[in-house]
């Protein structure tokens, strides 16, 4: 007995960078609101460990790392399901332009103040990385457990670690800097992707 044809599926409509920069603008109020109101010094979140300079340099030098790793990391895995799956679920986003910079940036700011300077500090780097992953879960699709999205969840929650030790022995600039890195080389290796693909 042969199985049905799976019925094809109506586009959905690309979301806009309006949603996305929306998204992180909401994001970014309520880190602030948590920190202003859960710390009694809510500025050294902010600061860091390191000056503004320090930050800035170690940024430089841990985004590039980290852009080459994410392009490479593509390049090793570019016929895999999850890299596939990646793909379509970022193919999503209206790619046009400079719109994987914009998108990147606000991803960068907005995430990055809510899990780093607003959460860890009261949950800590692990828990800070799940809740960062859950977050993610629509995004990705994790709810088929299987070896591809096992792979994509390892790598989301990685990240997330990663960043979370640059917020805490480095600061939060370097942080959205290497935030920033990943998701722009991401953002152009989807859209380079699709290109392909048409």
């Amino acid at each position: 007995m042969s199985q049905p044809l799976p019925q094809p599926q109506p586009p959905r409509a690309p979301i806009r960078l309006t949603a996305q920069v929306l998204t992180c603008a909401v994001f970014s109020l309520i880190a602030l609101l948590i920190v202003f109101v859960a710390r009694k010094e809510p500025l050294s979140d902010f600061r860091g460990p390191m000056g503004v300079g320090e930050q800035f340099l170690y940024g430089l030098g841990l985004s590039a790392l980290a852009a080459v790793a994410s392009y490479l990391s593509f390049r090793l895995t570019a016929r895999s399901e999850a890299t596939r799956n990646t793909i379509l679920a970022y193919g999503r986003l209206d790619l046009s332009g400079l719109n994987p910079v914009w998108i990147s940036l606000a991803a960068a700011i907005g995430e990055e103040l809510l899990f780093r300077a607003a959460l860890q500090p009261l949950l800590g780097v692990w828990i800070t990385s799940l809740v960062f992953l859950l977050t993610h879960t629509p995004v990705y699709q994790f709810r088929s457990l299987n070896r591809a999205t096992l792979v994509q969840a390892v790598g989301v929650f990685g990240a997330s670690v990663a960043l979370g030790f640059i917020y805490q022995y480095v600061g939060l600039l370097a942080a959205m800097m290497v935030h920033a890195a990943l998701d722009v080389v991401g953002l152009y290796v989807v859209r380079n992707a699709l290109r392909g693909a048409r």
